[in-house]
Order: structure tokens, then sequence, then C-alpha cells
């Protein structure tokens, strides 16, 4: 936006210092003219001196001369105006010298705003001395050029998996598109249920990325939710699914009031106990699912069998398009975003996610939310 010019700051501390010198020294010499009024005459007057002894009383000389005001006003006034001058060129002089020192870190923090609006955001300002104020705004600004270099790089990464993805499904259906061109006599049949999966599994990474940018955006209103009515609601919703996989659900839990989207924390929960299931011990496996309330949160627990998983391997779950282990990611692809999502939503819920690799082997996922 187009301003227009004006004085900088630094000329307006040191106008305001030499103002301030200027008041004060004022003020001092009109003290002191104010005090010395007060035993000085309106009038110059000539106080006769004693006479000397031995002379018979006649006076001893021609008298002693008392100034009047006017008198000490002339005398007075120029020492008093050198005086206001020279202090008007010390209150300059160093008000431009010490407006100078205090505002260098400011025109360090104004380099720095420069050169991060030109995309450079690994420069930090790291500003060195006591704690004040300027060195507290640094620390922030460093704080936040910190955490944009690391935002726009994940999202650099997550637009170019993304963009992966999204091809591949792309690309194999066109590579079943020109060979059916060039085979007259395939199978129309297995042509058409090869390409249907493909296209579902394009729409379903579609709507994962959909769901996943409105999570982050926080672009949903706010109402009362009840985590464990949406627990039992995920596990009823998936109960056939666990059947075919043979898997044992277990739910148990109490009212769980917060508050947030009921869609959104619907999509949680069923990706949790989704992955739960998918992401299991084939025909042996188990899962449970546990809702608490505390005096200041609100938690839903899953907690699944499965292989044995390594907490560097666990760290990186919630990233988006990390799946599985090997043997799980053969039985059911899916598209990677399953925790992603859930971690993107309990940020948007200002919740916290923890995951952690249980010895006998799974998984337990536990999202806190604030208690309405």
């Amino acid at each position: 936006m187009a301003r227009p010019p004006g004085p900088s700051v630094r000329l307006r501390l040191t106008l305001s210092y030499a103002a301030l010198v200027m008041v004060a020294g004022a003020l001092l010499l009109a003290v002191v003219w104010v005090f010395l009024l007060r035993y000085v005459p309106d009038q110059a007057t000539v106080v006769p001196t004693r006479s000397r002894p031995g002379t018979g009383g006649a006076p001893g000389g021609p008298g002693q001369f008392v100034a009047g005001r006017s008198d000490l006003w002339r005398a007075f006034a120029p020492k008093a105006a050198w005086a206001l001058a020279a202090l008007l060129l010390l209150g300059l002089v160093g008000g431009w010298v010490l407006a100078g020192r205090m505002l260098a870190p400011l025109n360090r923090i104004t380099d720095a705003t420069r050169v991060a609006a030109t995309g450079t955001l690994s420069h930090r300002i790291r500003l060195e001395g006591h704690s004040d104020e300027f060195r507290e705004l640094a620390d922030a600004f460093d704080t936040m050029l910190a955490r944009l270099e690391a935002h726009v790089e994940e999202q650099r990464r997550f637009a170019a998996n993304a963009s992966h993805e999204l091809r591949t499904p792309l690309a194999i259906t066109q590579t079943m598109l020109e060979v059916a061109r060039e085979d007259p006599d395939r199978d129309t049949d297995e042509l058409l249920r090869h390409l249907d999966a493909v296209n579902a599994r394009a729409i379903d990474l579609t709507q994962a990325l959909l769901l996943l940018s409105r999570a982050d955006q926080r672009t949903f209103a706010r109402e009362p939710v009840d985590l464990s009515l949406l627990a039992e609601e995920a596990t009823e919703t998936l109960l056939p699914l666990a059947e075919r996989h043979g898997v044992r659900i277990e739910t148990t839990g109490e009212p769980a009031p917060t508050e947030g989207s009921g869609a959104l924390l619907l999509q949680l929960t069923t990706n949790l106990v989704h992955n739960a299931i998918v992401h299991n011990l084939p025909e042996r496996g188990s899962v449970r699912v546990v809702v608490r309330a505390e005096a200041t949160t609100v938690a839903l627990s899953v907690e699944s069998s499965g292989e044995h998983l390594d907490p560097a391997t666990v760290a990186t779950l919630t990233e988006p398009f990390q799946r599985g282990a090997e043997r799980t990611r053969d039985r059911h692809p899916g598209v990677g975003l399953g925790l992603a999502i859930v971690d993107s939503i309990t940020r948007a819920h200002d919740g916290t996610l923890t995951l952690t690799p249980r010895p006998e082997g799974g998984l337990q996922v536990v999202v806190e939310l604030p208690r309405a």
C-alpha cells in the first residue's frame, strides 16, 4: 500500500529527546531565576559603607552598589541563552546517536522481513544480547519463520506426493485403454472391473485430499459433540468389515462431551477403527476402542493387535501417503492418508494425537480433545 512520505522514527525520537532536554533545561533556569528574584530589589541601590573608627562618624567611602532585577537580567539572559543553545545541540546529537542505537535491532528485523518477503524463509535474525522487547520480537519472528519454512516444505512435499498418487491411477487407466484398443478380443467385463477399481481408488484419494484440506483450513462450524456416540457409530458401521477380516471389536466408554465438527470427528473415529481393522492380524486380531472423560479433556483410545512396529516407523505414520507394513499394504493398499487426516482433524480441534507401539505387537492411538 502506497503511503505518503513522513519523518523517520529516528528523527522523531531525536526531536523528542531534544525537546525533553530543552524543557528540563528551561525549567532549571526558570527555577534559578525565580529563586534569585526573591533576594534582588526592583531597582539598583547603593548601600553606604559604615564609618571608620576615629573619623567622627563620617562615611567610610562611596558605598556598595547592589544590582537590580534589570541589571541581573542583562547579565543572566545571555548566559541562559548560551546554556539553552548548548542543551539543544546536546539533545539533537545525543538523541540522534541514542535513537540509532535503540533502533538498530528494529532495522535488523526489518531487513529480515524484506528477505522473507522474497521467499527466502531460511534466514534468521538471531539477535544477541539480554532479553528485552526487541529481542522478544526477534525471537518470535525467528520462530514464525521456522514454522513457516516447515509448513511450506510440508506443503511442497504433500503436493509432490499428491501429484504422484493422482498420476498413478490415471496412468493405469490410460494403459488399460491402450491395451484394450490394441486387443479387440479382450474381455470387456474384466476391463470394466479393473477400470472401476482404479476409478474408485482415484475418487477415494480425491475425497481424502479434500477432507485433509478442509481440516487444515479449519473451515467448519463448532457444535456440541459426544465422542462416545461417534465411537459407537463408527464401530457399528465397520463391524461387517471386521467380521470379514476375522477381527474382534470391543467398545467401552462413557459420555465424553467436546466441541467441534461432528462430521470431521466421525471421520477421525472411522479412520482410526478402519486402520485398526485392516492393519491387524487376520482371523485372530482384536481392536479395543475406549472413550473416557477427564476433568479438562476427553480421550479416544484405539488399540489393535498386529505386527511389531519400531518407534521410528510409528513416528512417520501421520505423514501423508505413509502406509503400514508390507504385509498389510498388499492386503489393503489404501491411499496413505488415514492417519494424516486424523492428525489434521485433531490439530484443527486443538487436540493431541499420540501413537505408541504395543510391546506384544500392534499399535495404540490416543486422541485427546478439550472437554466442552
